[in-house]
């Protein structure tokens, strides 16, 4: 759980887009020893500045959370990140065809993956969050009442949210979840407000987004 008033992540989502693809690759490996999972992952990235002014390609090999061997654009050729990692560098570092094609994912992946996303509307569109306010009871006394904040369905991931009681800012007792990603492209996130009401007091769950033109306010009396 995180605790916060700046919430998500992304903030400068329009200077900046990073593209990762994963491949796992998991199998038993059988040996004397009892049975345990083992688990290869090939990771690359793609990292954009200002559009494709500035792109840089990342191609990281993992053996159980260990990366072993990486590449970066920026340097050119492997590297390797342990011992065994650095014997498989210099394998491929010899090899000619396979460290042109690493070069070119500059522009054959990342480069053409950025041209199919502004194809399909993902780079630079912009989807307004829905924001819902429902007060929950906390089932071990005497804990006090909850407020949840539901924001949903807003691209980009970066956000901005307030709790506000009686118009002042709320800081203490405000827990959010993490920055959900949905499979639209669109995000959600909750932000909790502990709470002990009393009659008349008005509390807000004020939201800014790169998609409003002012924030959104809804309230809960």
């Amino acid at each position: 759980m995180g605790v916060g008033r700046i919430l998500g992540a992304g903030s400068h989502w329009a200077g900046a887009l990073l593209v990762t693809v994963t491949v796992l690759r998991t199998h038993l490996a059988h040996c004397m020893e009892p049975e345990g999972r083992v688990v290869f992952q090939a990771k690359s990235d793609c990292h954009f500045t200002n559009g494709t002014e500035r792109v840089r390609f990342l191609d990281r090999h993992i053996y159980n959370r260990q990366q072993l061997v990486h590449f970066d654009s920026d340097v050119g050729v492997y590297v390797g990140d342990t011992e065994l990692g650095r014997d498989q560098a210099e394998l491929w570092n010899k090899n000619p065809a396979k460290l042109a094609h690493a070069r070119a994912a500059v522009d054959t992946f990342c480069r053409n993956n950025y041209e199919a996303a502004q194809m399909g509307k993902m780079v630079g569109r912009t989807v307004q969050p829905k924001v819902k306010v429902s007060p929950t009871k906390s089932e071990s006394e005497p804990h006090p009442h909850l407020l949840v904040c539901s924001v949903t369905g807003f691209y980009p991931g970066g956000i901005e949210i307030k709790w506000l009681k009686n118009g002042q800012e709320q800081t203490a007792g405000v827990v959010s979840t993490e920055l959900l990603q949905n499979g639209d492209w669109t995000f959600q996130i909750l932000v909790m407000l502990e709470m002990s009401p009393q009659r008349g007091d008005v509390y807000t769950c004020q939201v800014e987004h790169i998609s409003l033109r002012g924030p959104i306010a809804v309230r809960w009396r």
